[in-house]
């Protein structure tokens, strides 16, 4: 039960990262710069893939989805910290961080289980090609993203729930620059029990994701050292490479927040690891998978012959 002599916040302010003016101005700069790169880098992605026919197959329609989550996870946390980087809007309401904390946590988790399913892509077209036309058929693959959408939202709704169970004193301070449920559950005055039940099955929900992508892999690697040409080894290796790059970048900072224990000393790279998934993982991405694609390449020249 709260504290009878505090009253419930309307208001929480987010820690950010540092007081001095100088730096402020350089991480607002930098901050700035890579949220309109990967705003760019992503919708420019989604339209070259619905313009060029191309890239009308499976792997660059979950490629496409997945660019409209990192287009909408950025804009979820971005715009509200260089507000705060650069004018010092510390605050944010409880509506407001609720809503972060819906919209984060449904695209974080979707956002996972696109990543595995562009793992089985990989594995159908590497392990059994014969049967890649039949598996990843237009139906299959729109009720796989169907899926990822529907698991995010199940964890964005949780994850409200979970923070609307809780109380909070009026002077809580996030140390954090967005919302985020850990870090309420830590500042709750009130029993936490139904919000760390949904926390850990929010955490939980990543492991069948990984499950997915590790045994995808070792099928992938099995399949690749039985390929007895060079050339045949190279070319299905750079299939996987701009995914396997994406998998890093996305799943270590996330690992390193929510399923690795640790004291509270130790979580003072919690915010930099964030950053690497809030910030730098969406702006990467688009890059990744276009800079060494030779398809990519073909469409976007295609597409500026026409016009």
């Amino acid at each position: 039960m709260p504290g009878s002599n505090c009253t419930q916040a309307t208001e929480f302010s987010l820690a950010g990262f540092t007081e001095d003016p100088a730096t402020q101005v350089t991480l607002f700069l930098l901050f700035l710069l890579t949220y309109l790169v990967t705003f760019l880098g992503n919708l420019g992605m989604i339209t070259l893939i619905r313009a060029s026919a191309l890239l009308h197959s499976p792997m660059y329609y979950f490629l496409g989805n997945l660019a409209f989550v990192n287009l909408c996870t950025s804009t979820t946390i971005t715009p509200r910290m260089l507000a705060g980087v650069l004018l010092g809007k510390k605050g944010i309401t409880y509506a407001g961080c609720m809503a972060q904390i819906f919209t984060f946590g449904l695209f974080v988790v979707t956002e996972c289980f696109l990543l595995a399913a562009m793992a089985y892509d990989r594995y159908v077209a590497i392990c059994h090609p014969l049967l890649y036309p039949l598996v990843m058929s237009p139906e299959h693959c729109s009720w796989l993203v169907t899926s990822c959408y529907l698991l995010g939202l199940a964890n964005g709704v949780g994850q409200a729930i979970g923070m609307s169970s809780l109380f909070f004193c009026s002077s809580s301070t996030i140390d954090l620059f967005f919302c985020d449920i850990s870090m309420l559950i830590s500042l709750s005055t009130s029993d936490t029990t139904l919000s760390l039940v949904i926390l850990r099955t929010a955490s939980l929900l990543s492991v069948p994701s990984l499950l997915v992508v590790l045994v995808s892999y070792v099928a992938i690697i099995s399949t690749i050292l039985s390929i007895s040409s060079a050339e045949g080894k190279r070319k299905a290796l750079s299939t996987c490479a701009s995914h396997l790059a994406a998998l890093s970048t996305f799943y270590g900072p996330l690992i390193f927040m929510y399923l690795i224990p640790r004291s509270d000393t130790s979580r003072g790279g919690d915010k930099w690891a964030a950053v690497l998934y809030t910030v730098v993982s969406p702006m990467l991405n688009p890059w990744i998978y276009s800079l060494r694609n030779q398809e990519v390449k073909e469409a976007w020249r295609r597409l500026r012959k026409i016009k």
